[in-house]
C-alpha cells in the first residue's frame, strides 16, 4: 500500500496504569508474558500491508525505542518500506504535543514530504486484532474523507468514549466526545456506537484540518473534541463497524484499552480463559515480538521433594519453578519461582524472583524484583498499602526494581 501512511500514536503519559509506566511509555509495557502493547498495533499493520510507519514517541520512549528497534527492524527500506521513531521535534515554537491532533501538526514536514494520498491513524496502547485494510477498501469506496472504526458498547460504559450518531449509509451525523449523558443506539436503547480512536484521512483534508485547528486558540487540537466535529459537519465522514465481515482476519471481535491497572489485568486474565476472547495461537495472524534467546521453561524437583506445578497458566521462556505452585497466573521470560512458594491469579514480568515460601495473590509484579523468601503479597490490602499501590479492584502492583 504505496499511497498509504500509518502513523501510530505512542507518546502518552499513561498516567493511570502507574507504577507500570512510572519508567516507560504506555505502549511499552509487557502484556501476555512475552509481548509489549505496542505490538498488537504493529502487527495489525503488518498483516493489513502497512509497511510505512511513523510511531510519534513522546515520554518515556527509551524502553519503547529499544524495543522497536530490537524487534520491529523488519523492514526494507529500498521496497519504501519503514517503521520510524519520531520524537518530538520541537518545529513549533519548542512546545511538546498538546493532543493528538497537534502531535500530527508538529510533524505535517513528514506528511508533505510523503507520496501518501491516505493517512491512518492508530493508538498505539490498545489491545485488538484488526484487518485495517478491509477499513481501507471501504474508505476508498465511500469516498470518504475521514472513515472512524467503531464498535458497539453498553450504553452505561460509553461516556469514556467519543460516541456517534450515523444515518443508513453508516455517514456519521454526530460526533460528542465523552459525553456524560451518551445516546443510544437508534433501534438499541442499551447500546451506543463508539469510536475506537482508528481514523482513515485523506492526505489533503488532514492537512488542511490540522491547519484550521491550529489557529484556533481555544483549541484542545485534540481529534475527538476539536477535528472530528468541524469535519462531520462539512466533508464526508463514515463509521466502520469494527469485526464486520469484510475483513480478512477471522475474527474474534475482541478490544481493550487497557489504561488502567484493573483493565490491564483483566485483559491479561482474559488470554487465561479456556477459551480465550483473543486468540494468540492463531496462526495467520501472529502478534509479533522481541523475544530474547532464552533456554526452555522448566520445572525443577525441589530439594524437599516438591514439584514444580504450573495449572492455567501462560508460561514464557527461560522460567524455572523448583517446587513452587502457580495457579492461574502469567510469567514472563526468566522468572525464578523457588520452593513451597505459591503464584495465585497473578503476573509476572521478566526477572522476577519468588523466593522460598512466598504467597503471591492477585499481584502484578514488575520486571527485576527479588522477593524474599515467605514474603506475602495480596493477603492483607492494610500492610501492602504501606508499601505499592492497590487498584481499586484490590489488584497489588510491586514496582520495577524494587528493594525489600
Amino acid at each position: 500500500m504505496q499511497d498509504t501512511l500509518a502513523v501510530v500514536l505512542a507518546g502518552g503519559m499513561g498516567s493511570r496504569l502507574s507504577p507500570l509506566t512510572d519508567d516507560r511509555a504506555k505502549p511499552a509495557v509487557p502484556f501476555g508474558g512475552k509481548y509489549r502493547i505496542i505490538d498488537f498495533t504493529l502487527t495489525n499493520c503488518l498483516h493489513s500491508g502497512l509497511r510505512r510507519i511513523l510511531v510519534l514517541t513522546q515520554y518515556k520512549s527509551h524502553s519503547l525505542q529499544k524495543h522497536l528497534r530490537d524487534g520491529w527492524s523488519i523492514f526494507n527500506p529500498e521496497l519504501g518500506e519503514f517503521i520510524t521513531v519520531v520524537p518530538p521535534q520541537m518545529r513549533k515554537g519548542g512546545k511538546w504535543y498538546e493532543g493528538t491532533a497537534d502531535a500530527l501538526f508538529h510533524n505535517m514536514w513528514l506528511l508533505s514530504r510523503s507520496d501518501a494520498k491516505h493517512v491512518v491513524v492508530l493508538s498505539g496502547d490498545h489491545i485488538y486484532r484488526m484487518d485495517y485494510a478491509a477499513m481501507l477498501e471501504e474508505h476508498k469506496a465511500t469516498g470518504a474523507k475521514l472513515t472512524i472504526a467503531c464498535m458497539e458498547v453498553p450504553r452505561a460504559q460509553a461516556s469514556a468514549f467519543g460516541v456517534m450518531g450515523v444515518d443508513d449509509e453508516n455517514r456519521i451525523t454526530s460526533f460528542i466526545e465523552k459525553p456524560n449523558d451518551p445516546p443510544s443506539m437508534p433501534n438499541s436503547p442499551n447500546s451506543s456506537l463508539v469510536s475506537m480512536g482508528i481514523y482513515i484521512f485523506s492526505m489533503d483534508v488532514l492537512q488542511q484540518a490540522l491547519h484550521e485547528d491550529s489557529e484556533v486558540e481555544t483549541s484542545t487540537h485534540d481529534f475527538g473534541k476539536d477535528i472530528i466535529p468541524k469535519l462531520i459537519e462539512t466533508r464526508s465522514v463514515y463509521a466502520y463497524e469494527f469485526c464486520n465481515e469484510k475483513g480478512r482476519v477471522d475474527r474474534d471481535c475482541y478490544w481493550r484499552d487497557v489504561g488502567t491497572i484493573d483493565s490491564f489485568y483483566e485483559a491479561n486474565m482474559d488470554l487465561l480463559e479456556p477459551v480465550p476472547p483473543m486468540n494468540l495461537y492463531q496462526k495467520n495472524w501472529a502478534i509479533r515480538t522481541y523475544e530474547p534467546q532464552l533456554p526452555p521453561a522448566r520445572t525443577v524437583s525441589s530439594a524437599t521433594g516438591n514439584e514444580g506445578i504450573f495449572i492455567n497458566s501462560i508460561i514464557s521462556n527461560g522460567v524455572i519453578n523448583s517446587g513452587g505452585s502457580v495457579h492461574h497466573s502469567i510469567i514472563s521470560g526468566s522468572v525464578v519461582i523457588n520452593d513451597s512458594a505459591t503464584v495465585v491469579d497473578s503476573i509476572l514480568f521478566d526477572d522476577v524472583e519468588v523466593g522460598e515460601g512466598c504467597q503471591l495473590v492477585n499481584c502484578i509484579i514488575d520486571k527485576h524484583v527479588k522477593i524474599p523468601p515467605n514474603t506475602q503479597i495480596g493477603l492483607n490490602a492494610i500492610e501492602d498499602a504501606k508499601r505499592f499501590k492497590i487498584s481499586e479492584k484490590g489488584i497489588v502492583v510491586v514496582p520495577e526494581s524494587y528493594k525489600f
